[in-house]
């Protein structure tokens, strides 16, 4: 399966947690079936990329970096590459590559949907980010990246001010996503 099909299928199976994200997911399959090369940064006027927030093994913190480019603590996530099969792939190669982190486990996801603005291309174009979580090992140690200012683990209640409420969000939606997980488990 290529990872345009994936990403079709995940998002046309995905249910949307609120209004806007179900607008989102519609806007992200319309511009999949307009783009053969949506999984692409080449693909002008935007293109899928994938996210994913790195919680501690017990969903208490979060870690994020300290973004070269947007000058904000944000979670680890990047374009597809050829080589990922799947969205889930991106997403676990990013934060494995960002975060240092060997042995992450991706929470089922996707969580989230966001679309920001960014400049892949003069003068602008969109990322359309598909967004995961993932939980570390109890004994991970962050190392930071070429792609990374910094790496900081936060309490997930306390995001500092110098990042978005998306980061926000999908760190929230993460711990639930354990609790919930590790209920079911335990």
């Amino acid at each position: 399966m290529s990872s345009h099909r994936d990403a079709v299928d995940v998002l046309t199976g995905w249910v949307a947690p609120t209004v806007e994200e179900k607008l989102l997911r519609e806007e992200f399959l319309d511009h999949l079936r307009a783009h053969h090369d949506a999984m692409w940064r080449e693909c002008v006027p935007g293109h899928l990329t994938a996210t994913t927030a790195v919680l501690s093994h017990d969903g208490a913190r979060v870690l994020l970096t300290l973004h070269p480019k947007a000058g904000m603590w944000l979670p680890m996530g990047g374009h597809c590459e050829p080589s990922d099969p799947t969205l889930e792939a991106t997403a676990l190669r990013e934060a494995t590559e960002e975060s240092g982190i060997e042995g992450l486990r991706l929470l089922p996801g996707p969580l989230a949907l966001d679309r920001h603005k960014v400049w892949c291309h003069p003068p602008h174009s969109w990322h359309l980010d598909v967004e995961y979580a993932a939980v570390a090992p109890a004994d991970a140690e962050a190392v930071i990246s070429e792609e990374s200012l910094d790496l900081r683990w936060f309490p997930v209640d306390e995001i500092p001010e110098l990042s978005d409420d998306a980061t926000r969000r999908l760190a929230a939606r993460g711990r639930a996503a354990l609790t919930s997980s590790s209920r079911a488990h335990g």
